[in-house]
């Protein structure tokens, strides 16, 4: 039975976590409103995308930017309330998603500007022409509800693509929010669209043939069945997808400065995000006062809430799982709810499942390694290559490592290193294509080439 004849069941809901009171509930669209949503998208391109001039298109990317700050208390109340981001962090948030809109409006007519080909023959001209290519659907996760739309939609917008938007089930507020901003920005009426879409409407929305691609950042799973669908309807696809990144520390004069990275790089939105260092591999000399000053930072750490009960409960059953491996635990004390405590994991073997797992929240696991070949073998030795980090004092060594990590970024010596300007996306089962930089405003992009005789 189609939902025109049903009233659909709320799919989209505000729960918060610290308190797990539902806060309000949000109807799945209707079929009708899924396709209306394509079609609004489909028809704002006519415009948009084929006659509107770039310089244009990045004003109201501009404006995108200015009321993200404008609004940036708002925003990052509704993050915090919805999937109980810290407000600093949900505020750091909004302002990076803002730093993005800026930089594509900054960059867009350079960006897209025609690219000359020198002929073999010289007979007359070639260039590449740069055009968009029509309706893009972004699937987004709950983990970064600003930041991962500004990702895709900035440079996807700037370049004159349209965008029908289908957010994380537990960011509806964020969703409308955002929605909002676009249409105050003054972008015509379907060029960024949101919409409550079930998986089956998302399945049929791929298969549109007005819609031209789909970028999803999400779990393994979740990306494996859209690129499984949108591969069966010929559609471009760009997945961020899970990551298990490696803190490799080889050497380190200051032990105390590269612990408190390395809490950073494990805490960053409470653990919960794919490029967080997940696997800190110490080399053996560093090995026992590295875990004790971890530990002891890792463990006072301010307590907040992940994002649901049912986060927590995988979490927790993840550590049960390598504990009864035979993995030792320290913890920062009991769970509550949502809340789950601050713990690192040592001893863990790779029989142990954890071993080749994602921990999504507030557990690192540590590793001893006797040399650099054994640091790079186990940071290499995960299904995952999103991000990884590598401190040491000797720059020959970081060039080394940096060379054989599987991973798409490597960060030596820093942590929550990332900009507008740098390209995010990584490699094996953490996805494929890049977003941000000069990359991400060419990866939904027809290269017209244009050849003209002499």
């Amino acid at each position: 039975m189609s939902a025109t004849n049903v009233s659909p069941t709320p799919q989209y809901a505000v729960t918060n976590p610290s308190t797990g009171e539902l806060v309000k509930t949000f109807s799945t669209a209707t079929d009708e409103q899924v396709t209306g949503a394509v079609a609004a998208a489909h028809e704002a391109f006519g415009t948009w995308g084929r006659t509107s001039d770039v310089s244009e298109r990045a004003a109201l990317v501009r404006r995108v930017a200015d009321l993200h700050t404008e609004r940036r208390d708002d925003l990052a109340a509704t993050m915090h309330r919805e999937m109980g981001k810290p407000i600093d962090d949900a505020l750091g948030e909004v302002d990076f998603s803002a730093a993005i809109y800026t930089y594509y409006a900054d960059n867009a007519e350079k960006f897209l500007a025609d690219e000359s080909i020198t002929l073999l023959d010289g007979d007359g001209d070639a260039l590449i022409r740069r055009r968009p290519l029509g309706v893009l659907l972004g699937i987004m996760p709950w983990n970064y509800p600003a930041y991962q739309v500004a990702r895709f939609a900035a440079p996807n917008l700037a370049l004159g693509n349209t965008i029908v938007l289908k957010h994380a089930p537990q960011c509806p507020e964020s969703a409308a929010a955002l929605e909002q901003i676009f249409l105050d920005a003054g972008f015509p009426k379907g060029a960024y669209v949101n919409v409550y879409a079930s998986n089956e409407q998302v399945e049929q929305v791929i298969a549109d043939p007005r819609v031209q691609g789909v970028s999803l950042t999400g779990s393994e799973r979740a990306g494996a069945a859209v690129a499984e669908i949108a591969g069966r309807h010929l559609k471009k696809v760009v997945l961020e997808l899970g990551g298990s990144d490696p803190f490799v520390v080889l050497g380190s004069e200051n032990l105390d400065a590269t612990v408190d990275a390395a809490v950073a790089a494990r805490l960053e939105n409470t653990g919960q995000a794919c490029n967080a260092a997940k696997r800190m591999i110490v080399h053996e000399d560093l090995y026992d006062d590295f875990v004790a000053k971890f530990t002891d930072k890792i463990l006072a750490s301010a307590p907040a809430p992940l994002s649901s009960a049912a986060a927590a409960d995988r979490l927790e059953a993840q550590v049960r799982g390598a504990v009864a491996a035979g993995a030792k635990l320290a913890t920062a004390g009991e769970r509550h709810g949502a809340h789950y405590p601050a713990g690192v994991l040592t001893g863990v073997t790779r029989d142990s499942a954890a071993y080749r797992e994602e921990l999504f929240g507030p557990v690192a696991m540590v590793f001893k390694v006797h040399d650099e070949s054994e640091a790079i073998e186990v940071a290499n030795d995960t299904a995952y290559g999103l991000g990884s980090y590598i401190f040491t004092d000797d720059a020959e060594q970081a060039a080394r490592v940096a060379d054989q990590l599987d991973a798409g970024m490597v960060f030596v010596n820093c942590v929550g290193a990332e900009g507008a300007e740098l390209p995010f996306g990584g490699v094996k089962r953490s996805g494929f294509g890049r977003e941000l930089g000069r990359f991400g405003i060419d990866e939904f992009v027809n290269k017209k080439l244009i050849r003209r005789a002499g």
